[in-house]
């Protein structure tokens, strides 16, 4: 199966194109207690990976992301810092949150084509303005795969990516069956380590996702599709 390739990709020469101001929020997120107990270079790190798996796939920067569930931000800011140019918007339905990061994007020159958006995904999945209207996703601890597949899946436009990080000495094929997938018109692509150990599922969107996904709140959790 093509999902149980591992392939190493690099993300060394990334690391310059991380602004101070990444850093700097960054630390104060994990002050406030929206990161996990990771090392903030460490962070970065992870997401990193998903820059260089989406560069490589887009031969540079995609046109358009959205970071699922951005959290304190990570890897969303990190994506604003490597792709200025790009639409990059950040989802996360807390409050507390989404306002560190509006305020840290006001205080950030270079970040006009970024933008944070308050609400819960199986809402915003519905929104003209959002639905299936962007060439990747990235997820780094959305929820379980099925709630990020179906979620994640309402953002993408036909031939986008989904990116997942992944827990260490994962089963891809228990995790992302592929009859549950192609409920929510997703396939496997690959999985790939980035060079400093971390692990990612790439999934590529096939179709347009049916009118019924994403369910509406909580049912994707309560009522996982796999």
């Amino acid at each position: 199966m093509v999902g149980e390739v591992h392939r190493q990709i690099d993300i060394g020469g990334l690391r310059s194109r991380i602004e101070p101001i990444v850093t700097e929020a960054l630390t104060r997120s994990f002050e406030l207690g929206f990161l996990g107990s990771m090392p903030i270079d460490g962070q970065i790190d992870h997401a990193l990976g998903f820059v260089a798996i989406l560069e490589e796939i887009h031969h540079g920067p995609p046109n358009s992301v959205i970071d699922l569930g951005t959290g304190g931000g990570v890897p969303g800011l990190v994506l604003i810092s490597c792709w200025p140019t790009s639409r990059v918007v950040l989802i996360d339905a807390n409050e507390r949150r989404t306002l560190f990061l509006e305020e840290t994007l006001a205080a950030w020159p270079t970040s006009a084509n970024a933008e944070v958006v308050r609400g819960r995904a199986e809402e915003l999945g519905r929104d003209e303005g959002l639905r299936e209207r962007f060439d990747a996703v990235t997820s780094r601890s959305f929820g379980i795969p099925s709630l990020t597949a179906e979620c994640g899946s309402s953002f993408l436009c036909g031939g986008g990516q989904l990116v997942v990080s992944e827990p260490p000495d994962s089963t891809t094929k228990d995790r992302w069956p592929e009859e549950g997938l192609q409920l929510v018109s997703l396939v496997q692509a690959e999985s790939v380590r980035s060079s400093v150990g971390f692990g990612y599922q790439i999934l590529t969107k096939t179709s347009p996702i049916e009118d019924r996904y994403p369910r509406r709140v909580g049912i994707p959790a309560k009522r996982p599709l796999f």
